[in-house]
């Protein structure tokens, strides 16, 4: 294995987590009883670059041609989408805004309602449909260069460029990137969030690590990507979205000022925990393995008692760490999502029934793991009816919490 950013060959393990199947291949009944593809799950670190990453073992064409996420299913994240355009459109007024990834339309459909002109890029089919549904134009592509280039000479070239939550999605950190140059004016801004390495390793946010994410990004190593595709980094925001993600705010190195003290703040504070050198890494494996022992000690108690439990959510991280824990229908009778595509699926290895939210009212069960506990907030209130014949939630991450909630 090389690091698919500088080449070398200096990868050390930071963490093995077996192998599990994608993610988001999510398995249909007649599935059930058919065989699965699994692949390791071992994330490593560059020492030369610090890209953490993960072997590209499956193609992105193989997870995101039919994707099963939906954006649009999280209110709080729709709001931050708001949120950022409105600040945007405040910063730099721009007349011309492409997001990547664009997902079902769930941030574009704020640059609509201010009539300003937009674009979506997005691979999947499905999803880039729900987008078109919603009145927001959706070209079907995977962004390379000769992407970038192509929207650039039939749209012109755009004030703003959005890349949320896919730069680790993609294998070639190098051609993305230049895609993303490709799109961008001259004088634009791109702007691009991802999960903070920083976070997952201070708060053991393990379940994160699947297949699609193909690396992991620290702001030293984010410079590094960016610098290979002829952008530089100007400045850099701390968010709370997905358990603490970087908001990266890059311009086409040629037009781009100093990078302000915020980047050096940041950068200070992972060079303070370690991150830019191998020994910062070294107690994350022992940490994800108590998550683990504490988690599975709590169902298999509980399922001695007689107590039951169900799952909230079907998102990515659940699935791993539902297989890295080795769940089964025997300590979690079954899981639901607000998302209806998912209804009548199983999770992917672990094999677990997908219902509709509705179904925890119907049983009253004792106990709900919340999976996406990213959403811990949304969903505490969501949940709050569970409180009404004294349930309680489980939160796995970043050690286990059993949560008293308030009759509504």
């Amino acid at each position: 294995m090389n690091c698919r950013l500088c080449g070398s060959t200096n990868l050390a393990s930071v963490v093995d987590l077996g192998a599990t199947p994608p993610c988001e291949l999510f398995l249909s009944a007649e599935q059930v009883d058919q065989p699965e593809m699994t692949y390791p799950l071992h994330l490593r670190l560059c020492t030369d670059c610090l890209l953490a990453q993960l072997p590209p073992l499956i193609t992105p064409e193989e997870t995101f041609t039919e994707y099963a996420y939906f954006s649009s299913y999280s209110d709080s994240w729709v709001r931050h989408a708001k949120d950022f355009v409105d600040a945007q459109v405040e910063r730099i007024d721009p007349k011309f805004v492409v997001e990547v990834a664009s997902n079902d339309g769930y941030l574009l459909q704020h640059v609509v309602e201010r009539g300003i002109r937009c674009l979506g890029i997005e691979p999947s089919v499905n999803v880039g449909a729900a987008a078109r549904d919603k009145g927001v134009p959706t070209l079907t592509e995977f962004l390379s260069p000769r992407t970038g280039q192509a929207v650039r000479e039939e749209h012109g070239p755009a004030d703003l460029v959005v890349a949320n939550n896919v730069y680790a999605h993609i294998p070639d950190v190098v051609g993305f990137t230049r895609g993303l140059r490709a799109l961008v004016a001259d004088d634009g801004w791109v702007s691009i969030e991802v999960q903070h390495l920083l976070t997952l390793i201070e708060q053991n946010q393990y379940d994160t690590i699947y297949h699609e994410h193909f690396q992991y990004y620290t702001v030293a190593s984010a410079q590094k990507a960016l610098a290979s595709g002829g952008l530089s980094l100007v400045d850099v925001e701390l968010v709370p979205t997905h358990g603490g993600s970087i908001r990266l705010l890059a311009q086409p190195t040629e037009n781009a000022g100093e990078p302000t003290q915020r980047v050096a703040d940041v950068l200070a504070r992972e060079k303070a925990a370690g991150l830019h050198e191998l020994a910062g890494y070294a107690e994350f494996a022992r940490r994800v393995a108590g998550v683990r022992r504490d988690l599975l000690r709590f169902l298999v108690d509980a399922a001695a008692r007689g107590r039951s439990v169900v799952g909230y959510g079907a998102p990515g991280k659940g699935n791993t760490l539902l297989n890295h824990c080795g769940i089964r229908s025997d300590l979690m009778a079954y899981t639901v999502d607000r998302n209806p595509y998912k209804h009548g699926r199983f999770t992917p290895g672990t094999r677990i029934p997908i219902l509709p939210p509705e179904q925890i009212a119907v049983d009253r069960p004792d106990y709900v793991l919340v999976l996406p506990w990213n959403l811990r907030a949304e969903l505490t209130a969501q949940l709050s009816y569970v409180g009404e014949w004294g349930g309680k939630l489980v939160f796995p991450i970043p050690h286990l919490e059993i949560v008293e909630v308030k009759k509504s």
